[in-house]
């Protein structure tokens, strides 16, 4: 076991981490070799006895790759989600692990073992996730033939008899699991060589994870309302204490105050009822954040034109009106033309829209609502703008993690 693991971290260089990560349990229960979510591996005596070291170097890294790829979570997950309790159901979500991997695994240096499960063996496309095979898995008979594939509770979350389980010797947490995914992953992704495009997209997805949008969009309406010099101003109503040191000059303190902020709401017809729900919803965090005062916040709905909605302290307050085409143009006019003039404005858009040529007096954030890869006319015949916002807005995409 031990030299095939030497021999697997020789070929798959960039799984080494996980690969030294699992701790081996010898088990006669097992028929080849399980995992179970705590990185641990069970192995059979006789099958590794059986087993050539080229084989058991790629069941490892096929037993590795249940758990770097989250199979025992996710499996969970649908489980839940579609009342897939029973053994088969099970069964069906570790064949359909299997196909997921099987095509990164084998091949250049770890030859195929005899029955292994390919998505061509099962007449499924390659490439795809196992979400997406257990779906094409429910038509074909040939599946419930496969009932020795049995790579343990790592692969479809439903625990073996063998298994130590959380309380055992020699588990991992989940802190450092998380860790080891992280490593692995930032390896690939900083060197990805020859692993094959499976890899290098979950990789992609693990060291750039989708972020909480609400917290992000939160974080810049802060930043751009609370940042350096925002709502500061001079003040000669109470002299700086350096004045002491010049005499015969007073000279002005700096004043302080709670900062203004402007809300645009794109209302045009391209944004939905639901989305504009959302906006409100954000509006009234916005809201607290600037410390609930009515006086400091105000909404500006806007489709083709501008319309100035009275100031808010909760968003159950705000008249959205609209429906047309969208020139949120008109939108940042109305709202820098306000007798003070606020200190952030903040945008909810779907982003098709013209927008300022020139960068406004002030900070900006974009908060875009999410739309298909198809823009411009073909998604609004009223949009004759720029697709994405302009450079100088910090933007927060809604409804990404």
């Amino acid at each position: 076991m031990y030299a095939a693991r030497l021999y697997a971290a020789r070929v798959r260089p960039y799984l080494a981490t996980a690969l030294f990560a699992l701790h081996v349990v010898e088990s006669r229960r097992v028929p080849t070799m399980a995992v179970d979510a705590h990185w641990r591996c069970y192995v059979s005596p006789a099958f590794v006895a059986a087993t050539p070291v080229e084989e058991l170097a790629g069941i490892w890294v096929h037993e590795v790759s249940h758990l770097l790829r989250d199979h025992h979570g996710r499996a969970d997950r649908l489980a839940r989600e579609h009342g897939l309790a029973g053994p088969a159901d099970r069964l069906r979500i570790n064949i359909a692990a299997d196909c997921e991997i099987n095509d990164d695994v084998y091949g250049d240096g770890l030859p195929v073992p005899g029955g292994v499960v390919l998505p061509s063996a099962l007449n499924l496309r390659p490439g795809e996730l196992m979400e997406e095979y257990l779906t094409g898995l429910r038509s074909v008979p040939a599946a419930d033939q496969l009932a020795w594939s049995d790579c343990g509770s790592g692969a479809d979350g439903l625990d073996r008899e063998w298994d130590l389980g959380p309380d055992g010797a020699h588990g991992l947490s989940v802190q450092e699991r998380d860790g080891i995914r992280f490593r692995v992953a930032r390896g690939i992704v900083g060197a990805p060589g020859d692993a094959p495009r499976g890899w290098r997209r979950w990789a992609e997805e693990v060291s750039h994870p989708p972020q909480p949008w609400r917290e992000l969009l939160g974080a810049a309406v802060r930043s751009a309302a609370f940042g350096a010099g925002v709502g500061s101003d001079y003040t000669y109503g109470r002299p700086a204490r350096r004045s002491a040191g010049v005499p015969g000059v007073v000279l002005p303190s700096i004043r302080h105050r709670p900062p203004r902020v402007t809300v645009v709401v794109d209302t045009s017809g391209s944004v939905s009822d639901a989305e504009l729900g959302s906006a409100l919803l954000e509006v009234a965090a916005i809201v607290r954040a600037v410390g609930g005062r009515r006086d400091l916040v105000s909404v500006v709905s806007c489709d083709a034109a501008a319309r100035v909605a009275a100031p808010l302290c909760r968003a159950e307050g705000i008249v959205l009106m609209g429906g047309g085409g969208t020139d949120l143009r008109s939108g940042f006019a109305t709202a820098l033309a306000t007798g003070r003039a606020p200190d952030a404005v903040v945008v909810l858009t779907d982003g098709q829209t013209p927008w300022p040529a020139r960068r406004p007096p002030c900070r900006t954030v974009v908060g875009l609502f999410p739309r298909p890869s198809v823009r411009g006319h073909d998604a609004d015949p009223s949009w004759h703008g720029d697709t994405d916002p302009p450079a100088w807005a910090r933007v927060v995409r809604i409804g990404d993690g």
